[in-house]
């Protein structure tokens, strides 16, 4: 199963309601990227408008927290109405627990890593968590370019996955995706998409979402 998940990141922060509208019917997750400006050189939302747009979005929301000290930076959107909910490994002094707090309040439990980061330091892990995110760009601005190098993590990441067969697990990419670069990673072995500038900077977001699964699935 393809999923496309467009993310806020490049939308228009003054209109969100509307701009969530134009691709929900078309999507499977919405992508909310909240950053602190510690962990990544940006910010995005405080903890309660995150909160806020998670609860009033019109379509279920991934949350990315891109944010310090993510072991008790969680704990707001575990009582929100998240779909799932992504922290970074090299963020979390404790992944292990954190992973299992995120389950226990009923939300997908993701674990991300930077480009630096091997994708050995997630296989301790798979049996806590239910999708790996590997980042395809450094983490903190929308609007870079793919790193194709990562595509041996993302590759590694699907064995790892494949071997577990006891539930679905998702294998996330985020970062440089486009309609030429959706296909290298899928060829690699992500199921799960984040679309960020590609999306909001299209003349119609929805048709653009609908290409990138085209895309996708094109591979498959």
């Amino acid at each position: 199963m393809i999923r496309i998940c467009p993310s806020i990141l490049n939308a228009n922060f003054d209109d969100l309601a509307n701009e969530i509208a134009r691709v929900a019917a078309v999507s499977d997750l919405l992508h909310l990227d909240v950053m602190d400006g510690v962990f990544v050189p940006n910010f995005t939302f405080a903890p309660d408008r995150a909160v806020e747009i998670i609860n009033e979005s019109v379509m279920p929301v991934d949350v990315h927290l891109m944010i310090d000290a993510a072991d008790h930076g969680v704990e707001p959107y575990l009582m929100s109405s998240a779909a799932s909910v992504t922290v970074h490994l090299e963020a979390c002094v404790d992944p292990t627990a954190t992973l299992k707090k995120i389950r226990a309040a009923g939300k997908m439990a993701g674990l991300a890593i930077k480009p630096a980061t091997s994708i050995a330091a997630i296989e301790p892990l798979l049996e806590e968590l239910d999708m790996i995110l590997v980042m395809t760009v450094e983490p903190g601005f929308g609007g870079q370019s793919f790193m194709k190098e990562m595509m041996p993590k993302v590759e590694a990441a699907r064995r790892y996955l494949n071997e577990r067969i006891d539930r679905e697990r998702l294998l996330q990419v985020d970062g440089g995706i486009n309609l030429e670069t959706i296909k290298v990673a899928r060829q690699a072995g992500a199921d799960t998409f984040v679309a960020g500038s590609v999306v909001y900077r299209a003349d119609d977001p929805a048709a653009m979402v609908e290409n990138l699964r085209r895309a996708a699935v094109s591979v498959s």
